[in-house]
């Protein structure tokens, strides 16, 4: 079984939230993912609940930054609870931490793991969302997600296209953790010179990945979720529909 999933992060500058919802689910979401920005007032999780459910959406899976589970993970679990989260995913970190060498990498994820233990003990999934800085040479065999994923029993929500990004063969990276593998982020790039004004990125399907391909790599791991994401869409709605269209024909 598929589940298409959608990142709220992409409909971020289509406010209000509460239409973000019914144009995603008449696109035919069933599933949505948080992202920090969500979290932000504690008065609007039972409204942000009552909305996914008056339009037959679950958040199954959900973004945290790394201060937020480490410094308040009571704070956490109660966003996961309110909202049904299955899985917590830290999906970077900023950019004073993104250039280390191998030993600074190794205790990140030494970091990212035992900030994760009450998220994992409360039953939660747990783990870590790359960019393309976690691809760059650190000097030895590793590469910083490998010295990430090494600290500790970290899931892994693989992006791909943030992958290819960093230069990497994206169906390598998926044979090495696949294990490790409980989400995927769904996005396209965009033909060089193309959806400029979209940062480069394109609806999935409708760009340079070879989506066909790597769908039936993912459907070999553990990956229960497939999430479209596009970082900075001009219209999401198009963006919504066109991919999960082209996702589920793959």
């Amino acid at each position: 079984m598929t589940d298409f999933s959608y990142q709220l992060y992409s409909s971020r500058n289509f406010p209000p939230l509460s239409d973000t919802l019914k144009m995603v689910a008449n696109a035919g979401y069933k599933q949505v993912e948080g992202y920090g920005g969500l979290y932000a007032n504690p008065g609007d999780l039972n409204q942000l609940k009552a909305d996914l459910d008056a339009n037959g959406l679950t958040m199954p899976t959900g973004h945290f930054s790394l201060e937020m589970v480490r410094d308040t993970p009571d704070r956490v679990l109660e966003i996961a609870k309110t909202l049904g989260l299955k899985a917590v995913f830290v999906p970077a970190v900023g950019p004073d931490q993104r250039k280390q060498d191998a030993k600074g990498w190794a205790a990140l994820g030494n970091t990212l793991a035992e900030a994760g233990k009450p998220i994992q003990d409360a039953g939660l999934t747990y783990g870590w969302h790359n960019h393309a800085f976690e691809f760059v040479d650190t000097g030895g065999d590793d590469m910083p997600l490998d010295l990430i994923l090494g600290g500790g029993d970290l899931a892994w929500e693989f992006d791909v296209a943030w992958c290819v990004k960093g230069g990497q063969d994206p169906l390598q990276w998926l044979e090495k953790y696949r294990d490790r593998i409980f989400a995927a982020h769904v996005k396209d790039i965009a033909p060089e010179g193309e959806c400029t004004d979209e940062d480069g990125w394109a609806d999935v399907g409708h760009g340079t990945m070879d989506w066909a391909g790597i769908m039936t790599a993912l459907r070999s791991t553990p990956c229960r979720y497939f999430v479209m994401e596009h970082d900075n869409p001009s219209d999401h709605a198009r963006f919504a529909r066109r991919s999960i269209a082209s996702a589920q024909s793959y």
